[in-house]
């Protein structure tokens, strides 16, 4: 028992985080009604500005370093732990007034990818301004312990709980009894009454995002001696804060802080029982991970239709979709293309040519499920992973034959994708990226870095294609890629594609597209809209899944390292630049995606590799901010403009302006 308290106690540093992750999100949710993703990015960016004040007295800025001190005399802490917090309050800030304010009025989807192109963003940035293979945190808070009986209690733990507690006792003080914070609250029903009344919506939060990333500063910087400096891991610390601000239906302070500190706990309990020889081998790593997906599958059944939607000043429009038609000219220009760009290219360059071909399938289930279901999915690549490490059980454990293997595979990896499916018969929306966002960290902390499920110490091997006795291969002694294998995934990347166009254009994308637009009016033209969701999930799976196989041809074995939630959410990104409802798009995602030959042109030709993260994600903001339809969907406006822009008649003169002043056009597109 004593062992039992000591472990839940540990466990307050990491449930401290998640408290005041928690209740950060809750006042910004109430204060703007979005679900920031990037919360815990602005945490991890304080924590480095502090670790290298007090390394070396650099104060290291997106562009440029000031010196505050030397390696014998760093920066004081007290006044490192004062910048710290206030990169945390200006980094907050930017995302309102440059992000999230512009998106106000913009569809979810839009905020969503922006909050995550955020995360991404900071993320990035710190791995290239910091050495963070150096860098360590100082201790802060005192290193005493207690004892209680043969219980040995920190006290630096017990201070980071007291610390979550009072600032979610602040936070709800302020909403509760400050002026500022009643009127922001009343802003989440109604904004244009909050105007009426002499407030600002606007600067009401932005004081909102200031307070947050205060906190969020502090608390990841007073926890870091505990937890450690771990780039990803304090980025998804907003996975499980998600987890229990849902659970407080991210309106109560209280809640978040109190379930979030019981996560933490439980979390460190569960580390400590894995240890214990009863425990079963399976479930010795990433059960932690995958607590706080059950937690927020749980939580959006049971209060997903009672969590409170912030009130708008008007309708918003998804981004226009147009209805693809197969082409025949159009689609031997493009394979001609690939072909040459096979033929033409060798190592590492076809490589970067094959995978983009691969990654437009991907980006194409993305569109798919994204772009014309409406459905946001943030867990393509897990999709992709949990088909390539099906595919290496397939091949080396059950002997079956190409391409039955890849099918089956697949087929596992569509399973997945309903299972992961499920909660949108019931969700949409932010709250549906939140619970795929979990469920992709969830598999790939439970599954693909599981050794007991994966087998990873043997590597995971995948046996070559091979069709009526022709070795199809990916490999043939020195040559890293063989043309065949190239010409292989070309074909299956074309027939999947086109059979996913087929559907697009048909009487299936008409009912992906009446539920994108309006659930009830679908359902009341007899179109099943949870069938309808579900097929959806499912195509989309099987489209990644097919992918997830190539791309372990490609490498003959697989591993986690290849579909990491971080590539899947540059993906992600890649795809809404290039534009997330068209065909167009998912190819130009394929073509500047992650090891894609636009990567492999930023790398090699232009050294340049080191910025392709944040190229990748300040391109997502910008193209969430100013253009949500993406590079294919601007060219397309453009193409369309010229080709049939009306011209004036030549002996009538323009009606003169009326009161009212000259009428407006609609965009094409969807309501939401």
């Amino acid at each position: 028992m004593g062992q039992l308290l000591q472990f839940a106690v540990l466990g307050f540093a990491l449930g401290a985080i998640y408290a005041v992750l928690a209740t950060s999100l809750v006042g910004v949710y109430a204060a703007t009604g979005i679900i920031n993703f990037a919360q815990g990015a602005i945490g991890l960016y304080s924590v480095y500005v502090v670790a290298a004040l007090r390394t070396d007295g650099s104060l290291v800025l997106p562009i440029g370093t000031l010196y505050l001190g030397t390696a014998k005399h760093p920066t004081p802490m007290g006044l490192a732990i004062a910048i710290g917090i206030l990169s945390a309050i200006i980094w907050a800030l930017l995302a309102h007034f440059l992000v999230f304010r512009p998106l106000r009025r913009a569809p979810v989807l839009a905020q969503v990818v922006a909050s995550v192109g955020l995360m991404l963003f900071l993320q990035a940035l710190v791995q290239l301004r910091f050495d963070i293979e150096d860098l360590e945190a100082d201790d802060i808070l005192p290193k005493n312990t207690i004892h209680l009986g043969d219980t040995v209690i920190n006290v630096s733990d017990l201070i980071l709980a007291g610390v979550a507690i009072v600032i979610a006792a602040l936070f709800w003080a302020y909403f509760r009894l400050t002026t500022w914070g009643v009127a922001t609250r009343a802003g989440s029903e109604d904004e244009l009454a909050t105007r009426l009344t002499g407030f600002s919506p606007d600067r009401l939060a932005g004081i909102v995002w200031g307070i947050t990333g205060a906190a969020t500063g502090l608390i990841a910087i007073l926890s870091a001696p505990t937890i450690g400096l771990t780039v990803t891991t304090y980025t998804f610390f907003v996975i499980p804060a998600l987890a229990v601000a849902l659970l407080g239906r991210l309106t109560s302070f209280g809640v978040a802080c109190a379930t979030g500190l019981v996560l933490g706990s439980f979390q460190s309990v569960i580390a400590w029982l894995t240890t214990k020889d009863w425990w079963p081998d399976w479930a010795q790593s990433g059960i932690g991970d995958a607590v706080p997906f059950v937690v927020i599958i749980v939580a959006l059944f049971a209060m997903g239709g009672r969590i409170p939607s912030r009130g708008s000043l008007g309708e918003v429009r998804l981004p226009a979709v147009r209805i693809p038609r197969i082409r025949p000219i159009h689609t031997i220009v493009i394979l001609a293309i690939a072909v040459v760009a096979i033929v033409m290219t060798d190592g590492s360059w076809r490589i970067g040519v094959t995978t983009s071909i691969i990654l437009s399938l991907i980006a194409l289930s993305l569109v798919l499920l994204t772009g014309y279901l409406g459905q946001i999915s943030l867990a393509s690549m897990a999709f992709a992973g949990a088909a390539g490490f099906a595919l290496s059980k397939i091949t080396t454990n059950w002997n079956v034959p190409f391409p039955f293997d890849m099918i089956l595979a697949a087929l596992i990896a569509t399973f997945l994708g309903i299972l992961v499916g499920i909660p949108a018969l019931r969700i949409r929306g932010a709250q549906l990226a939140v619970v795929t966002l979990a469920a992709a960290l969830a598999i790939q902390s439970f599954i693909f870095n599981n050794p007991a499920l994966t087998d990873s110490f043997k590597g995971n091997l995948i046996e070559d294609p091979a069709l009526f006795g022709l070795d199809l291969g990916a490999r043939d002694g020195t040559t890293i890629l063989t043309l065949r294998f190239s010409f292989l995934v070309l074909i299956i990347v074309t027939i999947a594609t086109l059979v996913v166009l087929r559907f697009m254009g048909g009487s299936t994308g008409r009912a992906f597209l009446a539920v994108r637009s309006n659930e009830r009016a679908a359902a009341s033209v007899g179109i099943n809209v949870a069938a309808t969701k579900l097929l959806g999930f499912a195509l989309s799976a099987f489209l990644a899944g097919i992918g997830g196989c190539l791309i372990g041809y490609r490498e003959g074995q697989i591993s986690g390292g290849s579909f990491t939630v971080i590539i899947g959410l540059t993906l992600l990104a890649m795809t809404y630049v290039g534009g997330i409802t068209s065909f167009a798009g998912a190819v130009i995602a394929g073509i500047i995606g992650p090891l894609g030959i636009g990567w492999v042109f930023m790398h090699q030709t232009l050294e340049l590799g080191q910025y392709y993260e944040v190229f990748a994600a300040g391109s997502l903001l910008l193209m969430a901010v100013l253009n949500p339809e993406g590079v294919a969907g601007a060219v397309h406006k453009v193409v369309e403009h010229f080709r049939h822009h009306p011209e004036q008649p030549p002996q009538q003169a323009p009606p003169p302006p009326d009161a009212s002043g000259t009428p407006t056009t609609s965009e094409a597109g969807a309501h939401v």
